[in-house]
């Protein structure tokens, strides 16, 4: 069953429709959320859903949390994409200690991060701490960041280590290398941190268990609940394709043809398809992960099976948004390529969507394995 809506963050993320229309082309111009946009996203605590009560922060339940980047994403993908990256990274800060999360967020909490889980980068080990140098990518929303969050490979240890990193926004450089093709507003730009000291306590080992005991940082369902946003984004680019096919056929025509889309059996048949598409992979979604939120809340662990049907549901839903958004975008012709129609920044933001790393064909793969009661072998499980 899909979340109550009368959340005080789904509440939020409804009410700022306006704002975000109004925002997108400006988004899509500056290659980021517009800054007076994010700053009221910030009221709302939107950034850090999945920061951890103990340290402030809303600890939002993750059908929740896909509710309100979906209503966003609707209207535009690239800020609605800001909002699951930096929600994403505020679970991060279930591995550091309370005293440290609080220290990061402040009082009355206020986490934004960007950054990256790609090792771009080395850090050594000195007292108190480490030297870090490095290059990171995909630091979406970094322009609204406070802290970046940047996984290193240590240089002095005999066999390769992971360990993460909190770097303060104002210690990195910002290298714009964000031209691209589709998801233009969410400003992923390049970072690097040249010799700064990181703090040991802002510091964890890649690999190490998060602190907090609560079910959304539950180890076995990290991942679920980590892309569970990934997903919303996805469905809700491909709700606002077909809002956006609903509103043109009512008034748009094409060359050969003088009748209006609305009254043509191939463009019913295709939003038709796609509206089916867009809800059973949504209803999926909010069957595989309830029932993981509905165990882990009842005390109770997971098995196996569960956690491959939240995997299996989120990675489903992210290609057959796509697929959703072809079937709309074909079914309206020529009309679909003008950058004046939301049809058009649709279909490239779905299509960047679904690389990445939440998407990736590999998790279908691993959960007939487990079906099948093999070891999936991939890494998150």
């Amino acid at each position: 069953m899909p979340p109550d809506d009368s959340s005080p963050l789904i509440q939020a993320a409804i009410a700022l429709a306006p704002a975000i229309r109004a925002a997108r082309d400006d988004a899509e111009r500056m290659r980021q959320t517009p800054p007076e946009l994010a700053a009221e996203i910030t009221k709302t605590g939107i950034y850090q859903m999945y920061f951890p009560a103990s340290m402030g922060g809303p600890e939002t339940p993750p059908l929740t949390a896909f509710r309100v980047v979906e209503e966003i994403s609707r209207i535009d993908g690239s800020i609605g994409w800001c909002a699951m990256i930096a929600t994403a990274l505020s679970m991060n800060v279930s591995l550091l200690p309370v005293e440290v999360g609080r220290e990061l967020a402040g009082t009355p909490a206020d986490y934004r991060g960007a950054g990256s889980a790609r090792p771009g980068g080395k850090a050594w080990k000195v007292p108190g701490g480490y030297r870090v140098k490095g290059r990171w990518n995909f630091a979406s929303g970094i322009m609204n960041a406070r802290w970046l969050y940047a996984t290193c490979v240590m240089a002095d240890t005999e066999k390769p280590t992971l360990r993460a990193v909190w770097v303060p926004r104002e210690q990195v450089a910002i290298v714009d290398t964000w031209q691209t093709m589709g998801m233009r507003g969410t400003g992923s730009q390049d970072f690097t941190v040249d010799d700064v000291f990181v703090p040991e306590h802002r510091s964890v080992a890649s690999d190490a268990p998060p602190t907090q005991k609560t079910p959304l940082y539950h180890p076995r369902t990290r991942f679920v609940f980590l892309w569970t946003p990934s997903a919303a984004n996805a469905l809700g680019v491909a709700r606002g394709a077909i809002d956006a096919l609903t509103e043109i056929a009512t008034t748009e025509a094409s060359t050969l043809n003088p009748n209006l889309l609305r009254d043509r059996s191939a463009v019913q048949t295709k939003l038709g398809e796609a509206e089916a598409i867009v809800n059973a992979a949504r209803a999926y979604v909010f069957d595989a992960v309830g029932s993981l939120w509905a165990t882990l809340t009842a005390g109770e662990e997971p098995t196996d099976r569960q956690v491959a049907q939240g995997r299996l549901a989120l990675v489903h839903a992210m290609h057959e948004s796509a697929r959703a958004v072809d079937k709309v975008f074909h079914a309206a012709g020529t009309n679909a390529i003008y950058t004046r129609l939301p049809l058009e920044r649709a279909f490239r933001d779905v299509h960047v969507a679904i690389q990445h790393g939440a998407a990736l064909p590999l998790y279908f793969e691993s959960a007939g394995k487990v079906l099948l009661g093999l070891k999936p072998g991939d890494p998150g499980w």
